[in-house]
């Protein structure tokens, strides 16, 4: 909400009034933000406990009873479905895949997001499992968007190679990954030397 200050021209900004915690304000928070983000179950519970801590303080309400009120809804989500943390996980690997990320990266990532590690475990394993070792593509697609190895605008300039590999080695792809790709001069050679690690350019 905003106001105009007429002395100064300036607009400021007042601060919203949380509105007191029931089951339907968690619910209708709940479902707005499900509306605009993918979630796990636990960052969804992380994200209304600070919405209701922040009303609880405000209206000097029980927090311990509005946590639970927060704790039901989360079971209900995944009782019905509206919640799935597997899925989610799934999702969000497989996408962090065709982005260029290491498995590395995709665990680290998903435990960001609250995820369990038996889940994020599971997720990896059908991951490789899908498409033998998702580093490869990932690396090729890293490389591709960067423009690096067979990729480069002239594929003969290897001026840059060290920082194409410690650019490679930071997003946690193995050294012998990252040298397969930079060393290439174009894409049939990096598909063979691919071959050799057990898999082909996507």
């Amino acid at each position: 909400m905003t106001e105009s200050n007429s002395k100064s021209g300036r607009t400021t900004r007042r601060l919203k009034i949380p509105r007191k915690v029931s089951t339907t304000s968690i619910e209708s928070a709940a479902l707005y933000y499900l509306g605009r983000y993918a979630s796990s179950s636990e960052n969804l519970r992380k994200v209304l406990e600070r919405k209701i801590i922040r009303a609880s303080k405000y209206h000097n309400t029980d927090v311990k009873a509005c946590i639970q009120l927060v704790e039901d809804l989360i079971q209900r989500y995944l009782k019905n479905g509206i919640l799935n943390d597997e899925a989610y996980a799934q999702t969000q690997a497989a996408s962090m895949g065709r982005r260029g990320k290491s498995l590395r990266t995709i665990r680290f990532r998903l435990l960001q997001k609250s995820l369990p590690k038996k889940i994020i475990d599971k997720t990896i394993e059908a991951l490789e499992n899908e498409i033998g070792s998702p580093d490869l593509p990932a690396a090729i697609a890293y490389a591709r968007k960067r423009r690096f190895g067979p990729y480069r605008r002239d594929v003969n300039n290897q001026e840059n190679l060290e920082k194409e590999l410690a650019a490679l080695a930071r997003s946690g792809f193995s050294y012998s990954i990252a040298l397969s790709i930079v060393k290439a001069k174009n894409i049939d050679e990096l598909e063979a030397n691919l071959k050799n690690l057990g898999n082909t350019v996507p």
